[in-house]
């Protein structure tokens, strides 16, 4: 007989009942609660889809097998349901969270992002977690009352908590914004809606933010391998991944290098959630949250790995920036994709009359920062294809990216 890993909704859950509610009321629905009706409006939403052609790793022609954006976040997606369930959080709330949380990616991956960042060094850079607020916010326009899609407090808390708090309680910048202060467009939308930018996040977001963690590390490591970016044997020296190896040779001797790889990162996968569940319910005992703000006020987060699994997860990322995203052959693709986009920023910058249509509406020449940053919205929105053919279309020479 299976064993059903849910556990019963514990009190200081999200609870879509007793959401802060939206931006722009909303009747509610007769069939789906608040959390459940932003998953829907995410996959639903024209952001969504277009992670399908924007880089995770390698860009789209390298091969079929890669993680894009897409699949990357519907990995998330999985596992940040999995935790949820294991630890009795809202598993909507999770999902909503994971579904959104690579929104404002730009295309061709983090080169993107810091071309694009960049561009608007004087502008007051580019931020992809940020951007991602600015499109669920206002750049998807799909209804008839509102900018953006409406989603609830709690969804939007998390998608700008995603790394934790951001500033302290008297508003100084925090954590990763320490050195270059909140991002525009977090500081923007603040003024229209405050998020608390100074708490934590409830359970539900914390748990969302791991599962990221936990599929840039196993998957990552599949699409290094299929790349011939290093092999298996060089897995071996790492925390947790040798042990794993280990276990599998004794287990299954002579597997072929492919199904030694997938049972590798199968298992990478199982200890990271297994981990994350007993140290989470670890910190959950020691702090008794009664409700979602103990979780929000608390000294430290309760979604955590434990010391060891975080010292591994440690050593994991950085064999892969060493030995895959800061590749020779990686980098020289990203150093070719950050010209593109920078590009096509100073080429919209000069000729602003060369924007689609609806991207020139409200374009104030006079307003430099706001026209800068109209254009990084568009550019920001486009796909690896779509950012290569404008650039062809703009200039005469444009790099193959291979």
């Amino acid at each position: 007989m299976a064993v059903d890993a849910r556990k019963a909704r514990v009190p200081y859950a999200s609870d879509p009942r007793h959401s802060r509610g939206r931006l722009h009321p909303e009747p509610p629905s007769a069939t789906r609660n608040d959390f459940r009706r932003d998953c829907d409006r995410v996959i639903h939403s024209a952001a969504f889809r277009r992670l399908k052609h924007k880089t995770q790793v390698f860009v789209f022609h390298e091969g079929d097998h890669f993680r894009t954006r897409l699949t990357h976040t519907l990995e998330v997606t999985q596992l940040a349901r999995s935790l949820a369930r294991a630890l009795g959080l809202d598993e909507d709330l999770a999902e909503a969270l994971a579904l959104a949380h690579d929104l404002g990616h730009p295309p061709f991956g983090h080169a993107g992002e810091r071309a694009l960042d960049r561009c608007l060094a004087n502008f007051d850079g580019f931020d992809h977690n940020a951007q991602t607020l600015r499109v669920v916010t206002s750049l998807e326009r799909r209804y008839a009352g509102f900018d953006g899609l409406n989603l609830t407090w709690e969804t939007l808390e998390g998608i700008v908590k995603h790394n934790g708090a951001l500033t302290s309680r008297d508003g100084k910048p925090a954590g990763r914004y320490l050195g270059h202060g909140v991002p525009h467009a977090i500081r923007l939308y603040a003024q229209r809606q405050d998020l608390e930018l100074w708490s934590l996040a409830g359970a539900e977001a914390q748990v969302a933010a791991l599962a990221d963690d936990i599929a840039y590390d196993a998957h990552d490591i599949d699409d290094g391998l299929r790349a011939e970016l290093f092999e298996i044997g060089d897995l071996a020296g790492l925390p947790l991944i040798g042990d794993i190896l280990s276990e599998i040779h004794a287990a299954h001797s002579g597997l072929d290098q492919a199904r030694l790889a997938h049972e590798t990162v199968r298992r990478v996968i199982t200890r990271m959630i297994e981990d994350v569940i007993a140290e989470t319910e670890r910190r959950i005992d020691a702090l008794a949250p009664r409700s979602v703000d103990d979780i929000r006020l608390a000294a430290s987060p309760v979604g955590a790995f434990s010391d060891s699994m975080a010292e591994a997860d440690k050593a994991i990322k950085a064999f892969l920036y060493s030995r895959m995203y800061h590749s020779p052959r990686v980098m020289s693709i990203m150093t070719d994709a950050e010209q593109v986009v920078r590009d096509l920023f100073a080429h919209y910058a000069g000729h602003p009359a060369d924007l689609p249509a609806e991207w020139r509406q409200g374009l104030d020449a006079a307003d430099e920062t706001a026209a800068m940053r109209q254009i990084a919205d568009f550019i920001a929105g486009m796909t690896d294809r779509y950012a290569l053919m404008e650039h062809a279309r703009h200039f005469d020479s444009t790099p193959e990216l291979r």
